[in-house]
């Protein structure tokens, strides 16, 4: 009987996985060595992460970054940022040290980058918060 298993090649799961899950511990430990050094502000856990605050605004892109499990910013740490971060760093778990290539391929453009849509376009600050609690009034 002929060996089925010769020919199969090694197949190694690069996304969801424990390679991701290695590249976005190491992610997150160059994000805390970084944060550690600049922070200037409270360092604090929240939403599933360690949010560095009072760092260096070139220290970080944007009005904040999320590399591994760290947010860096100087002071965009209010609770619907920082949810929008957490997906962020799901993603980072999901595809580990993939996230920044597949990131960039993605674009810069927030509003067509599939990764900021699922965190959520209006949490991020990318599109203006509506209103509530103003009744329009038409004659």
């Amino acid at each position: 009987m002929p060996d089925r298993t010769a020919g199969r090649t090694l197949r190694i799961r690069l996304t969801d996985s424990p390679v991701s899950r290695l590249g976005y511990w190491w992610a997150t430990a160059v994000g805390f060595i970084w944060g550690f050094i600049w922070s200037t502000g409270p360092i604090e856990r929240r939403h599933g992460l360690i949010v560095f605050t009072g760092m260096p605004k070139w220290t970080f892109g944007r009005g904040g970054s999320c590399v591994g499990g760290c947010y860096l910013t100087n002071h965009n740490a209010g609770d619907r940022v920082l949810g929008h971060e957490a997906v962020h760093r799901q993603q980072w778990l999901t595809y580990g040290m993939l996230f920044p290539l597949l990131y960039f391929i993605a674009g810069r453009d927030p509003l067509k980058n599939r990764f900021e849509i699922e965190a959520g376009l209006e949490a991020g600050g990318y599109l203006p918060t509506p209103r509530r609690g103003r009744a329009s009034s038409t004659p």
